[in-house]
């Protein structure tokens, strides 16, 4: 047989094989089989999305090469075809077995064997990326090797480049293993990262090149455009529901026929199309864009882009949009950016911004509706306000479009809806990329049968997308065996712990591979798992998510801080480790309102913002609160108050760049400073120079590269004889500014001049209606000797140069000089002469012209005598700016700090006189910095000063020492449930007195361990301490301050004196405990009845029916019956109360009353020391004697002993040495003795025995020196006080202890400040005493003075004196 029958068999058994090929009429080649066999594996591999993409482009190849007819066939027809095909193959295998062609068909399809011939794509020349300009062509080439032969596909920034849908702008070849994409026309959206991917059925392979477009080649016009932005469109202010138009006039030249350049509208950097919410219109010449109806979503910067050849231009500005007024008072504002996320067949994710106002109360939850298109009806989504700002909404119709709104609310009620969101279609994602593809016009066969009745697969990558306090929204992939018949799924949940699944959707299953989860309990852990269903059956589930816990992700909020420039801009940290960040509010509130406004109704994401509409001149505070899909953070704190002013700009230009002085390598130049500084200080200047060669100039250079201080420079290193020409431009914080004019052109040449050269810095301050204080600096050239005056001239400003006239008659040895005589509301001009032995040289350049008129809010500086004698002067400004301060001076010079003390605050500087003196005679002046020349001064005369000080005197005399009187000094208690009370009581105070509470030197305040209180009517202060802890030990002091005056009272507790009031305190406290439950009001004590009986007793409270009562005796429980009392009777008796509440119990000591008695214990008093003993009980047949030194002690006035109660003592007045030793005491009950000892030896408290006096009256001027005896045993601590404050040994108060008994205090030349209430304080553990004294210093002068002047009591405390220094006003 030969080939051709071969040949023909084989189309025979492959026609039989595959009957449905023969619908497309073609006759089977061996490239035929080959290209059919590579669809079957193409059937069995898994489609991606790249190759689903390049799947849809490659069969355009087979569309236009194929003809495709649809036949429809029965299912019966079809499996009876299935059946005769079968049975054809055993017949056709049988047939070629015997005609020998079984192992031709064998080695044909082992030669057709995949594994053997293929492999995947690989790219042996990649393609290499091109900068191109813009309007040129760009042509990408690679080289591909795989087999079978790959197809290709290029792809711009991962998107699927069609080149039959743009063939004007790609083509792309493909020529044997070598294919390109050329790009015609390049512009600037050109500029992308181009991928090629080449794909077979042993893999894929891809490779990228990045073409960049550039601007600025015009090959069509050959001109460049510039292009201007006039009429520009401000910030603007717009509210809710209104229409507002922002429009710029754009200028492009030269003017083009036909061309005009692309304009384009951005907000927050996005580019605007135009919509039903956005118009935009280009005349020609302006662009406007229209917002109709506004929302709070159209709120942003806003900017105008103009696209020329030859670049392009911009334009910014912001519009805020406020909230429409709420129906309602109290209800939030409408929420705002409602958007659509992962949109299913019956799912959505809703997402929404929550507003800047939340009302009078928080936003409590969001409703959010939806409404189908076409209708107006609005269902709502959710039955319970939901708090996190994104909710999945479940129900949807398959293939129904929809669009939702939001609204907020709170206590007060409902907002208003938000604007709605774009219109979404409910439908599974896969069709929508289905639609959304181009018509490839090819239909694929697939044969059903093999998955007909198939059970789906489980469901894979089952994930938790969302966590929140409200529900739950679950991810998974569909199986990859699902069949031809589409797929449902079911959702199981499983609690933490339990081995229990419970379906979750059990009335239909889910179409989509997501869904939400509500109704789950906070807090708990749960997993969940998905299983697939369809006609077949159920799948199995799917792998579990693991244990998720129900509860919001997002972390908390940071705080913002803020800092400022003007009008207002406020910054802030960014917040970290924050998820879902959706921007920041910022609010702002006029200092002492506390009424905040929003700055912004749409949340920014950057960390700048700049808030407009604010007051003039308004004092504002600032504060930031961000915000995210869970809520409002907290706000930060308020950032530092800021008063709104015009932004500080750069200086003006300098003027009067002048010649002071030449030599044969340097001058020097002086200048003025600009007249407007920008709003903040001039921090120095820089001198630029070029050189003058006839009408040639040359380039300026710089002189100097550090800024100067001074408006003066000596400019060196120059050449002789050469012309040169300068300019000066100033500094301040903002900048530099403009350079000034062109100075002349002088010559460098050395001056022979005799007279001086002209005076520098012309400057005026305290302009007045009738006066100005003209200042200057001395020349930089003196001349042939030293400069010895000045001359001041003025004229009017319109005067001509005959009008110059002298401001005085006399040469003037100042530097400054007040001109008076002006006339109110003319302006003049000023210039001054320096003279010298030589004569008077040239004048100055002139100063002007200045307004003789008083500026607003100028005060003049006035006199204060306070109430203890203090001499000050005082200027008041209260329209301080920021930055601005009180500059003093004396005459016109800076002060001397040894003088003056300066305080300024709040607008007002006090200027106080630290030792008053003919030192201090002169002009003082003071000056606001960065105002418009704010300035007062004051000269104080001779006489001016004589009267002040003798007023001081008096004053002194009158009010001498001002302290607050007490009452009471500071004494404790103790209180009720162990509390400490400290208090002390003034005579009189004032509504404005202050007290400051302070223990060991530090101010303790009111809270939980301390608790104070003030009444001014009665003058008592009080402290209350709960308990007193071991490190309370201490001083507690209390300074008072009322006025001028002031007061000092003070409490020490240490040693035993502190640790035996904290035991009574801590006694205190178990009482009030006990007594808290049953408890004994009378302790157990014994009483011998009438009848002979002893009868053991107590008395109780606070007891109820159920309350235990136990009697015991040496802890055995007692019953009734018992005998009289006899020997064997004694023990120690006890009774025990108990309930619920607590338990108390009581002890006699029934045994012989010597032996119950305690040691000896010793106490020190203010008279001497006492030695006692405590017994149970005491009676007549004890005897007692005390015995020193084995030697009975007789009683006298000194020497006392006794009995009180149970209670044995002795008493020892003024003990001495000699009562020093051991002492007994012997109790005899009759029968026998029991003696109890205790040594007295060094046991001494401290006391001062003498040697200070009661009052010392010195003279000013005078030594004081005093001295006081000290006894005590040990030796006692010595301290010093002056009005209840602690002295310290320094120059002025030497303090010594010399041999442990001579304290002593010594005062060198004493003042009036030296007057008060002195003391010796001595202490040991024994005892502490105070010797206190008085000292009264006086002055003989002070009554000499106050004779003279006796009409003086009149005066009031405030001086308004004239610029002589002599009074002129007494209130």
């Amino acid at each position: 047989m030969n080939i051709f029958i071969k040949e023909q068999v084989l189309k025979c058994i492959f026609l039989l094989a595959f009957p449905h090929v023969g619908f497309f009429c073609v006759c089977p080649s061996h490239d035929t089989v080959r290209e059919l066999m590579d669809a079957q594996k193409e059937e069995a591999t898994e489609e991606g999305i790249n190759y689903v993409a390049m799947r849809n482009l490659f069969v355009r190849e087979a569309r236009e090469a194929l003809d495709v007819k649809v036949v429809k066939k029965t299912r019966s027809t079809q499996i009876k075809e299935s059946v005769e095909r079968m049975e054809l193959s055993r017949t056709v295998k049988f047939f070629l077995g015997l005609c020998g062609f079984l192992d031709e068909w064998t080695q044909f399809r082992r030669k057709m064997n995949p594994d053997n011939l293929t492999h995947p794509p690989e790219f042996t020349v990649k393609p290499r990326g091109q900068t191109v300009w813009e309007g040129k062509t760009v042509k990408l080439h690679c080289t591909v090797a795989g087999w079978p032969r790959p197809k290709v596909a290029w792809y711009k920034n991962n998107v699927l480049i069609d080149v039959k849908a743009h063939p004007e702008k790609y083509t792309v070849e493909s020529n044997y293993n070598m294919h390109s994409l050329e790009i015609k026309n390049c512009d600037f959206f050109d500029t992308a990262q181009y991928y090629i991917s080449a794909l077979n059925v042993k893999g894929e392979a891809s490779s990228v090149a990045t073409v960049v477009v550039k601007h600025g080649f015009c090959h069509e016009h050959g001109v460049t455009f510039e292009t201007t932005i006039i009429d520009k469109f401000e910030v603007a202010f717009g509210r809710e529901g209104e229409t507002l138009s922002l429009g710029c006039t754009v200028i492009v030249y030269p003017t083009v026929k036909k061309y005009q350049p692309e304009v384009v509208w951005y907000r927050n950097s996005v580019p605007l199309k135009p919509s039903k919410w956005v118009h935009t219109h280009w005349s020609g010449e302006r662009a406007t864009l229209t917002l109709i109806h506004l929302n709070k979503e159209d709120e942003g910067l806003y900017t105008l882009r103009v696209n020329t050849k030859s670049g392009f231009d911009t334009y910014s500005a912001y519009v805020f949009v406020q909230d429409a007024d709420v129906e309602v008072e109290g209800v939030p504002v409408a929420p705002l950016d409602v958007r659509c996320h992962d949109v299913n067949k019956d799912y959505v994710v809703v997402t929404w911004k929550q507003p800047a106002v939340e009302g009078s109360s928080s936003i409590q939850g969001y409703y959010i509706d939806r409404c189908e298109v076409g209708c107006h009806h609005w269902a709502l989504c959710n039955d319970v306000p939901v708090k996190y700002a994104r909710f999945p909404v479940t129900g949807l119709v398959e293939g129904r479009s929809y669009i939702f709104r939001v609204r907020a609310v709170n206590k007060a009620g409902i907002s208003r809806p938000s604007r709605v969101s774009e219109a979404v279609v409910a439908m599974d994602p896969s069709d929508r990329a289905r639609l959304r593809a181009p018509w490839t016009g090819m239909i694929k066969f697939t044969e059903e049968d093999p998955t007909v009745g198939v059970v789906p697969g489980e469901p894979t990558d089952v994930v938790v997308t969302e966590a929140t306090k409200s529900y739950v929204v679950l991810a998974w992939k569909p199986p990859v065996q699902r069949g031809h018949e589409g797929v449902m799924y079911y959702i199981e949940k499983c609690i933490s712990g339990t081995d229990t699944w419970q379906r979750v959707n059990t009335s239909a299953p889910v179409k989509s591979p997501r869904f939400a989860l509500f109704d789950l309990a906070e807090g708990k852990s749960y997993s969940f798992r998905v299983r697939c269903c369809n006609s077949a059956g159920v799948s199995e589930p799917s792998v579990s998510t693991g244990e998720i816990t129900v509860g919001d992700k997002l972390g908390d909020i940071p705080v913002a801080t803020r800092n400022t420039a003007t009008s207002v801009v406020v910054f802030w940290k960014a917040c970290k480790d924050v998820k879902h960040l959706v921007g920041y509010y910022i609010e702002c509130s006029v200092v002492g309102t506390d009424v905040w406004m929003p700055c912004n109704n749409k949340p920014v994401k950057q960390t700048r913002f700049v808030c407009h509409g604010l007051t003039t001149g308004a004092n504002y505070v600032f504060r930031v609160k961000a915000v995210n899909p869970a809520g409002y953070s907290q706000s930060s704190p308020n950032s530092d108050a800021l008063v709104v002013l015009p932004a500080i700009s750069v200086p003006g230009k300098s003027t009067g760049v002048t010649l002071l002085e030449a030599v044969k390598d340097y001058m020097v130049l002086g200048w003025s400073p600009p007249a407007n500084n920008g709003g903040a200080d001039i921090r120095g200047y820089f001198l630029d120079y070029r050189t003058v060669k006839g009408n040639a100039v040359g380039k300026w250079h710089e002189l100097n590269h550090k800024a100067l201080t001074t408006t003066s420079y000596k400019a060196e290193n120059l050449k002789e004889n050469v012309f040169y020409e300068f300019q000066v431009r100033a500094m301040n914080m903002a900048g530099v500014s403009k350079a000034s004019l062109p100075s002349a052109s002088l010559e460098c040449k050395e001056w022979t001049l005799t007279v001086p050269g002209v005076p520098v810095g012309l400057h005026v301050l305290e302009i007045r209606d009738t006066s100005v204080v003209v200042l200057w600096e001395t020349p930089t050239f003196d001349g042939r000797t030293p400069v010895n005056g000045y001359y001041l001239d003025f004229k009017e400003a319109s005067a001509g140069e005959e009008c110059w006239k002298a401001a005085h008659e006399k040469v003037n040895k100042m530097k400054y000089m007040k001109v008076t005589g002006l006339k109110s509301g003319t302006s003049y001009v000023f210039r001054v002469r320096a003279q010298n032995l030589a004569g008077v040289g040239k004048p100055s350049e002139l100063v002007g012209p200045v307004l003789a008129k008083t500026l607003p809010g100028t005060k003049e500086i006035y006199v204060d005598v306070d109430d203890d004698g203090v001499i000050s002067m005082i200027f008041e400004f209260p329209e301080m700016k920021p930055g601005s301060e009180f500059v003093w001076s004396k005459n016109y010079q800076a002060i001397d700090a040894s003088r003056l003390t300066i305080v300024s605050e709040q607008g007002k500087s006090r200027a106080i006189f630290n030792s008053p003196s003919l030192e201090d005679l002169g002009t003082f002046s003071c000056v606001v910095t960065n105002t418009d020349g704010i300035s007062s001064s004051f000269t104080l005369t001779e006489e001016g000063e004589s009267l002040l000080l003798c007023s001081s005197a008096w004053f002194n005399k009158i009010w001498f020492s001002p302290v607050i009187p007490f009452k009471t000094e500071m004494a404790m208690e103790l209180l009720e449930k162990g509390r400490v009370r400290f208090w002390t009581q003034v005579e009189k105070c004032t509504s404005a007195c202050q007290v400051e509470y302070v223990f060991n030197d530090l101010i303790i305040s009111h809270g939980q361990k301390y608790t104070m209180n003030f009444d001014k009517n009665t003058g008592i202060i009080e402290m209350f301490m709960d308990s007193l802890e071991v490190t309370d030990e201490g001083t507690y002091t209390f300074n008072l301050v009322d006025g001028k005056a002031k007061g000092t009272t003070s409490l020490v507790l240490i040693g035993e004196e502190f640790m035996e009031l904290q035991k009574k305190s801590q006694f205190e406290r178990a009482e009030w405990v006990r007594k808290q439950g049953p408890h004994f009001v009378e302790y157990l004590d014994f009483v011998v009845t009438s009848e002979c009986d002893v009868l053991l007793k107590c008395k109780v409270g606070n007891v109820r029916p159920e309350t235990e009562i136990t009697w015991s005796k040496n802890s055995i429980e007692i019953a009734e019956g018992d005998e009289d009392l006899s020997k064997k009777d004694a023990g120690v008796y006890e009774v025990f109360l108990k309930d619920d509440r607590g338990r108390d119990k009581s002890t006699f000591n029934l045994t012989d009353a010597a032996n119950s008695s305690s040691e000896i214990k010793v106490i020190s008093t203010e008279h001497g020391i006492i030695l006692y003993s405590t017994v149970t009980y005491y009676n007549e047949d004890l005897r007692v004697a005390w015995l020193h030194k084995e030697a009975k002690i007789a009683a006298s006035e000194r020497v006392k002993a006794g009995v009180t109660g149970e209670q044995l003592w002795l008493k020892i007045n003024e003990p001495t040495e000699k009562d020093k030793g051991r002492y007994t005491m012997d109790i005899f009950d009759g029968k026998g003795s029991v003696k109890r000892f205790v040594d007295l030896i060094g046991q001494d408290r401290a006391r001062v025995i003498g040697g200070l006096p009661d009052v010392v009256a010195i003279q000013e001027g005078k030594s004081l020196n005093l001295t006081g005896n000290v006894w005590g045993d040990p030796v006692p601590e010595v301290s010093w006080t002056k009005n209840d404050k602690l002295l310290v040994s320094d120059e002025r108060y030497k303090l010594k202890f010399e041999q442990g008994k001579f304290a002593s205090i010594t005062i060198a030349a004493v003042t009036t400040t030296d007057s008060g209430k002195y003391a010796l304080l001595v202490k040991n553990k024994y005892g502490t005493e105070a010797g206190e004294f008085t000292v009264s210093v006086y002055n003989p002068d002070d009554e000499e003075c106050g004779g003279k002047k006796a009409e003086r009591s009149k005066w009031a405390k405030r001086f308004t004196l004239t610029h002589a220094g002599v009074p002129k006003q007494f209130k």
